[in-house]
């Protein structure tokens, strides 16, 4: 096994073809000594001197047309800042889209507009800033050309938009101190702008035409930039925290978090008993199957950068590491080699006894070929002077735009030392209106016992074929717009041959012209376990607006779980009762019958957001889970005196924000105040 495998890594290396974009687009920026005042009207007289980029084409509904609505932009720069002015063209004002306030809100269902920045012009990585008529931020990281993207990424830049008499104008300014890039004459960096109009279900862009908008290697390229290194190396971010919680005594707590660059590529940071009491509860949710559900990670610490470490065999879940006491982080690219590192040390653990742990990784990855990587990763859980973790190689490569074979190797150690190994093996075939995959997975029979000290695998024991069809058709004709169907085939044996699942899933989804949207889909499967089980499930859903945030969408299922019939409904509405004050509500109520074990429940979830300003907000988030008779209400005023960093903070909590707990979390309340120094 281990010469088959070593043989497709080798094929896939040695047989790597590359296809050349014919037409790159070029642009250029004006450098600039005067002051640009940020507020979305593209008036001073330097834009006028700036050239013009234009002639946008659509990447959907109609791919390689000519954009519906004409956009200008120009792009400026000096020691601090590059500026990107937008004139967004549009004949019918009173359609424009903009609801969303909330910084990282996903501004594609707003009318909006982008700037991805590629500033190493490796053709894998880039930065992604979006910006709507309110001004709002929206930005992150792709990488991998593609392959991976992180909404975590927060930078420090400034933006607004303004309505004009030709339709609207936004003003973007990104601070160099935000980006890694090597600082030099006449530097080259990749370039994509794009716009969005979610009413036309359309998205267009200056360069392409793009297999997807986050292909970094189809980008074009802002050439001609003189660059320096910018300032700021040291930044210091202390806070205090005091917590009083009803029937206890009052508490204090000081922490800091510092950042240092040591040069332009390469940056460290450190943290001393980080926030993590005031950070956003996990959102209660059905489970149906009898595996660990992933949960997202929300603390700070953890999440930036933390796009170097996703794979597809997930070697390091940042979830397994508690409350800690602080850590260390190292993130940076020197040449072809970009890399990473973290080391956290764990407080006791109250709940379950364990002791204090360390916790270290270390990701490695380099550029080869045209836009492939290759990678190495290690993470490790030291605890009562006991070592247990993964490590493997991975590796992503595109053939062409459109064809691209990823595959990892991996080990695991700890409790089990043999039986630990696994690697997965997928061709796939990416297009603008397509997908197709098969994959190959193999887990051995410890490999998870081991890993998930460390990790997340849902399951080992298992050789696994996966296939998946996904094409999507614009019709344009009659009341219909779009038609996108979906099939997902998986099997999978124990190591030692037996049969252990089978799983078919279809879809079909319909978007009509009038806003509203049906989806049907249904799921067949076999799992052995302690018998044969037959699980079916069928889902129908309606959606009106769902192109835009203002939304609503039900969806009703029914079928048959491990013995058990059940029906399921869920529901959620997105409402903007004023231009600052926004709603979600979020319904699941599931019944099983029979119900043996009490777990028919009732979830309802709650968000309410009001925007005094970008930086100047109260957050409400509420939820209750029947099942286990959990209520927990979280309301939080922020004010960025120094966004997004340098704050006030005045949180309420009551009940438990551990997923699946109902806790006994007593009236609290959190006063936290950080500074940026």
């Amino acid at each position: 096994m281990k010469k088959i495998v070593a043989a497709s890594f080798l094929v896939a290396f040695s047989s790597i073809l590359f296809s050349g974009q014919a037409d790159i687009k070029e642009a250029t920026a004006l450098k600039i000594s005067e002051s640009i005042r940020l507020d979305g009207l593209l008036i001073e007289p330097v834009w006028q001197k700036a050239p013009e980029l234009t002639d946008f084409i659509q990447f959907e509904p109609e791919r390689r047309k000519p954009a519906t609505l004409k956009t200008v932009v120009k792009i400026l720069y000096d020691q601090k800042y590059i500026y990107f002015g937008f004139s967004c063209f549009d004949p019918q004002p009173d359609r424009i889209a903009a609801r969303q306030s909330k910084r990282d809100s996903d501004l594609r269902v707003d009318d909006s507009v982008a700037v991805c920045l590629d500033t190493f012009h490796d053709l894998r990585t880039c930065y992604y800033l979006m910006t709507n008529l309110l001004g709002t931020q929206f930005d992150g990281r792709i990488t991998e050309n593609g392959l991976t993207t992180d909404m975590t990424w927060d930078g420090i830049w400034k933006s607004a938009g303004a309505k004009t008499d030709f339709g609207w104008s936004a003003e973007i300014a990104i601070g160099f101190s935000s980006l890694k890039y090597e600082p030099g004459k006449n530097v080259t960096w990749g370039l994509s702008l794009g716009r969005v109009l979610p009413r036309n279900l359309e998205s267009d862009f200056w360069t392409g035409p793009l297999e997807s908008p986050y292909k970094v290697s189809q980008y074009g390229v802002l050439k001609g930039l003189d660059l320096e290194k910018a300032g700021d190396k040291t930044q210091i971010i202390p806070h205090l925290i005091s917590k009083l919680e009803k029937g206890k005594a009052a508490e204090m707590e000081i922490g800091v978090d510092a950042r240092y660059a040591f040069s332009q590529a390469v940056s460290g940071n450190l943290t001393v008993n980080p926030d993590f009491a005031t950070v956003e509860a996990d959102q209660e949710q059905i489970n149906l199957t009898r595996f660990e559900i992933s949960l997202p990670e929300k603390r700070n610490f953890f999440l930036e950068g933390s796009e170097i470490y996703q794979q597809r065999i997930q070697l390091f879940y940042s979830r397994r590491i508690g409350d800690i006491y602080g850590g260390i982080k190292l993130y940076g690219k020197s040449g072809s080699f970009e890399f990473s590192g973290i080391s956290a040390q764990t407080k006791e653990n109250g709940l379950t006894g364990e002791n204090s742990a360390n916790f270290s990784v270390l990701r490695l990855k380099s550029d080869v070929f045209k836009s492939s990587t290759i990678g190495f990763l290690a993470a490790n859980k030291l605890i009562d002077g006991k070592n247990k973790g993964t490590a493997g190689i991975d590796t992503s490569l595109y053939f062409t735009d459109t064809l691209e074979f990823t595959g990892q190797f991996a080990v695991s150690y700890g409790d089990y030392n043999k039986a630990d190994i696994a690697f997965f093996l997928r061709p796939s075939y990416d297009s603008a209106t397509a997908h197709f995959h098969v994959r190959y997975t193999q887990l051995g029979q410890y490999f998870g016992d081991n890993a998930n000290a460390v990790a997340f695998i849902r399951d080992d024991n298992r050789r696994e074929i996966d296939s998946a069809l996904e094409k999507t058709f614009w019709v344009k004709t009659g009341g219909l717009e779009r038609i996108q169907y979906s099939s997902n085939y998986n099997i999978y044996w124990g190591i030692n041959g037996t049969l252990r699942s089978w799983q078919i899933d279809e879809g079909l989804l319909f978007d009509l012209k009038n806003k509203f949207s049906f989806e049907a889909q249904h799921h067949e499967e076999y799992k052995l376990y302690e018998k044969d089980f037959r699980n079916r499930e069928t889902e129908l859903t309606v959606g009106y607006n769902t192109r835009e945030w203002q939304s609503a969408e039900m969806t009703y299922s029914f079928g048959r779980n491990y013995d058990l019939d059940f029906q399921l409904v869920e529901g959620t509405l997105n409402y903007k009762l004023t231009q600052d004050f926004s709603l979600e509500y979020a319904l699941t109520r599931l019944v099983y019958h029979p119900d043996p074990d009490q777990d028919s429940t009732w979830i309802h979830v709650i968000r309410a957001t009001n925007y005094f300003t970008k930086d100047l907000f109260l957050k409400v988030f509420y939820q209750i889970n029947s099942v286990i008779d959990k209520k927990y209400i979280q309301v939080v005023f922020v004010y960025r005196f120094q966004p997004p960093f340098g704050l006030v903070q005045l949180a309420y909590q009551k009940g438990s924000a551990r997923f699946g707990e109902r806790g006994n979390q007593g009236h609290t309340l959190f006063l936290k105040i950080a500074y940026m120094f």
